[in-house]
C-alpha cells in the first residue's frame, strides 16, 4: 500500500516498484519502447489484468509513459519516462546479481533455455562485464 510519506528510500522505491512484475516489465521496456502485446508475449505468465494493472501504476508513478495512437486496431507503446530511465542502473545491478545467484546455486540451464511463442529467449542476459 502507498503511504503519503516515507522515511526510507529504499521502502519508498519498493513501493513503487515492488512486486514480481513489475521489475520484469521495466527490465524488458529497459531497451526499448515496446507495444502492449509484445510485453504480454516476453511476460507469458502474467495475466492480462494483472499486467495492465502493472502497466497503469508504473504510469501513475512517472517511471513509464503510455501512448496511445488513434488507429484501428488499437495500438499502445509503453516507453520508459527519464525518471524511470534512472532505474536503468538498478535493474542491470540486479541482472549482475541474479547472474552470479543462477551460477552459485547452478539455477540456470532451464532458464536459458525458456523461449516465448516467437522463439525468443525469455532472458536476456548482458555481458557481466558491462554489468560489473
Amino acid at each position: 500500500m502507498k503511504k503519503d510519506f516515507y522515511e526510507c528510500p529504499v521502502e519508498a522505491t519498493i513501493a513503487a516498484v515492488g512486486g514480481k512484475w513489475k521489475i520484469l516489465i521495466l527490465w524488458r521496456l529497459g531497451d526499448r519502447t515496446r507495444r502492449y502485446g509484445e510485453l504480454k508475449r516476453l511476460l507469458p505468465e502474467i495475466t492480462e489484468k494483472m499486467l495492465i494493472t502493472q502497466l497503469r501504476e508504473l504510469e501513475a508513478d512517472g517511471i513509464i509513459a503510455r501512448t496511445s495512437y488513434g488507429e484501428v486496431p488499437p495500438r499502445v507503446d509503453y516507453a520508459l519516462t527519464p525518471h524511470g530511465e534512472k532505474l536503468k542502473p538498478v535493474l542491470e545491478a540486479m541482472c549482475g546479481w541474479g547472474q552470479a545467484h543462477i551460477r552459485l546455486h547452478d539455477l540456470g540451464a532451464p532458464a536459458r533455455q525458456r523461449v516465448n511463442a516467437d522463439g525468443e529467449p525469455l532472458y536476456v542476459w548482458p555481458d557481466p562485464a558491462a554489468v560489473a
